[in-house]
């Protein structure tokens, strides 16, 4: 990178100080004028400013002030690349109270990781702590009640798109997910899509077109049995949802489902699962798992 932005910062910082000083320093042998009650001319809503010079009290509290920059600035970075004489960096100060962290609670989640998932879901401890790790990491998108919301899946029922056993849990949290359904509008035909929607409206037991959803029945096998099997079930493998059910990861509050499936159909969706491996770590993966497993299970 160019040294341009490291002098131009100093500039303008070590600029601003000296700047400061100099104006201090010339107005500091202000003459008092003759008239005690002379003015500046400036008023303000009625008020009018006396033409004295600065008490020596205030105006040695400027030059502290001045000197406590110099020294600042000497001593932590705020000079372009300057490093400061102490070497500090809120990077490191963030690592030494990680490791503060790690020593004081690491030998606790230490000892929760070593539980099965069964005495975890029994020990009331475990369960706040899983319950915090939760509301920490996984509410932004889940809900502080783990419901989802729209592309957000629900963790309290027992529809999953990947498995919702103890380790198919842990691994989720472990890797992420990526979940991608494909844009159809340029594959089939407006009627084509129609039909898919009332196919699927008539296998989830809504409301729809008999006519439009055998032709759909057709399309349906051709298309998407690859993802979501012939029965429309769908698959943990990738991650295709059930079409069978009424549960939807997709659902707009307040819109009619036909219209949320049309636009699944013909734009696609992608859904992502964020890896928590570097994040949280193996102990904590653990005793979040097991409170992820105890949600669907109460």
């Amino acid at each position: 990178m160019s040294s341009f932005w490291h002098w131009y910062i100093c500039a303008i910082a070590l600029g601003s100080i000296f700047g400061c000083a100099y104006i201090l320093h010339r107005t500091r042998n202000m003459p008092a004028p003759a008239d005690p009650e002379e003015t500046t001319g400036h008023t303000f809503d009625g008020i009018e400013e006396y033409n004295k010079p600065l008490p020596l009290w205030w105006l040695w509290k400027f030059y502290a002030s001045i000197v406590f920059a110099l020294i600042y600035l000497a001593l932590y970075p705020g000079l372009g690349t300057w490093e400061g004489l102490l070497k500090w960096t809120s990077v490191g100060e963030l690592e030494e109270d990680q490791a503060a962290a790690a020593k004081k609670y690491d030998p606790i989640f230490a000892k929760f990781a070593a539980m099965s998932v069964e005495q975890l879901n029994q020990d009331p401890k475990a369960v706040a702590m899983g319950r915090r790790l939760f509301g920490n990491n996984c509410a932004l998108c889940h809900g502080t009640d783990a419901r989802g919301g729209h592309g957000f899946p629900d963790l309290t029922d027992s529809d999953w798109l990947y498995g919702g056993d103890f380790e198919t849990i842990k691994t989720t949290l472990h890797k992420g997910r990526s979940g991608q359904m494909p844009a159809w509008s340029r594959v089939l035909k407006n009627e084509q899509i129609t039909g898919l929607v009332n196919y699927v409206l008539k296998i989830s037991g809504n409301e729809h077109d008999a006519g439009m959803a055998a032709a759909g029945e057709a399309i349906f096998q051709q298309r998407c049995t690859v993802c979501h099997g012939k029965d429309a079930r769908g698959g943990y493998d990738f991650g295709a949802p059930n079409l069978t059910d009424n549960i939807w990861l997709y659902r707009q509050r307040g819109n009619k489902l036909a219209d949320d499936l049309y636009f699944t159909l013909r734009n696609g969706r992608s859904g992502e699962m964020p890896s928590w491996d570097t994040i949280l770590g193996d102990d904590k993966i653990h005793i979040l798992s097991a409170y992820v497993y105890g949600l669907s299970r109460q």
